[in-house]
């Protein structure tokens, strides 16, 4: 967007209007293709609003100038609410459940925009409107106050979130108001409108990247992104293999959710890691670490910093056991085969429940694994496979430990902890 207003600062922007309007569908059409394909409903909405809205402004454009402010008007209050309720929407694909409603809604604006401007036709015969100034008109300031409080919740969403497609929305609303504010200009306001399409499009592209090279749940790196960098590397590098221990027990005791939680905790120290390393997460409880330009002299000491602040970590267990009495037909059927009175059930419904046991706290440690390239072993493959034998004494040595494929050859590096 940036760009397209110093274009047009500049005077560089030479198209032609038909070259724009060819522009503006084919982003349109693109976008809503590519958010049809991967399943990205909000942007495929976002995309509609704007289709909508550009579509009042040409169609009311040619009226008089009251009926284009009016449109105008009513666009700049709809198109800023809408965007909002989009931030807010969930991914539900393209179901007739979850895109049903949202086409009633835009039906629905859609009419009142057409009844506002058909009124302006027939009240206002008059083409002249102190609001219109050459090339541009002013919009009243509560839409000025309506597009700035939305704009100001896109942008606190998506520094909460940093996903790509809260980003695309605060970029597109401001592209959609200098098409807005440029209305009464066919050229300037459809290349604003498509390079509001454009962001938009480009966001789809973007969210597929994080996707692929990024894991959701514990925000790292993927194993795609890990095998990029492993491409890349040039000597000297060593590589780290992390693995959380006893990660079954935790699924297997506390359920998938403590797992993930556990995941999440290993993750946050891993991103932290010291030594210019970075973590990948490289499928289930294994995670990888690269350290470009460095030998396993070098990233010893931030690899054992890293497996003492994992340890440090205090991680709260949610009571899983609050439920101790059977529910439902098994607590009726135990009463009935106890054949109880009904003043001992009284006397068992008058006592106050048990307290529920306060969550446990435990520790959650990690095996560490590291090797370093050679001139004999340079490649990243085998460097890998070393680092993953070390990973493996680690876990035979007892551990919550870090061990290298090969003895350290700085004085000193071996300390607790460290073999």
């Amino acid at each position: 967007m940036l760009g397209v207003i110093a274009l047009v600062s500049l005077g560089w922007l030479t198209l032609a209007l038909p070259a724009l309007s060819f522009l503006y569908y084919c982003a349109m059409a693109g976008g809503m293709l590519l958010a049809w394909r991967f399943h990205s409903s909000r942007i495929f909405v976002a995309l509609c609003v704007l289709f909508m809205a550009e579509s009042a402004i040409a169609l009311w454009g040619g009226a008089q100038m009251p009926v284009l402010i009016t449109a105008a008007d009513a666009v700049a209050v709809l198109v800023p609410l809408n965007f909002v309720l989009i931030a807010l929407m969930h991914e539900r694909g393209f179901t007739v459940q979850s895109l049903g409603p949202v086409s009633l809604f835009l039906f629905v604006e859609a009419t009142v925009v057409a009844v506002l401007c058909r009124t302006a036709e027939t009240g206002l015969p008059s083409a002249a409107h102190p609001r219109h100034l050459g090339t541009s008109i002013t919009l009243p300031n509560y839409t000025l106050v309506i597009f700035a409080a939305a704009a100001a919740f896109l942008l606190i969403r998506f520094l909460l979130i940093r996903k790509p497609v809260e980003s695309a929305l605060i970029w597109a609303l401001s592209a959609f108001f200098l098409s807005l504010h440029f209305a009464t200009n066919p050229r300037l306001a459809t290349l604003y409108a498509a390079t509001a399409a454009c962001i938009l499009f480009a966001s789809v592209i973007e969210s597929s990247y994080l996707l692929a090279y990024h894991d959701e749940l514990t925000t790292l790196p993927s194993r795609r992104a890990f095998n990029d960098s492993m491409q890349r590397l040039q000597q000297p590098y060593s590589i780290a293999v992390v693995d959380i221990d006893h990660f079954k027990k935790f699924n297997d005791t506390y359920g998938h959710d403590t797992g993930d939680q556990v995941l999440r905790l290993v993750a946050s120290n891993l991103a932290r890691v010291t030594g210019g390393g970075r973590a990948y997460r490289c499928g289930g409880e294994e995670f990888n670490i690269l350290f470009p330009g460095k030998n396993t002299s070098d990233v010893l000491d931030h690899l054992e910093r890293l497996r003492e602040n994992i340890q440090a970590s205090e991680f709260r267990l949610r009571g899983h056991d609050r439920r101790v009495a059977p529910r439902g037909p098994d607590r009726r059927t135990d009463r009935t085969r106890r054949r109880t009175t009904k003043g001992q059930v009284i006397r068992e419904l008058a006592q106050p429940p048990a307290p529920a046991p306060a969550p446990a706290s435990t520790s959650v440690t990690v095996s560490i694994g590291v090797a370093s390239s050679a001139k004999r072993q340079s490649d990243p493959d085998a460097v890998l496979q070393a680092a993953d034998k070390a990973l493996y004494r680690a876990k035979a040595n007892g551990r919550n430990r870090v061990e290298t494929a090969t003895p350290p050859r700085k004085a000193g590096a071996k300390a607790a902890g460290i073999a």
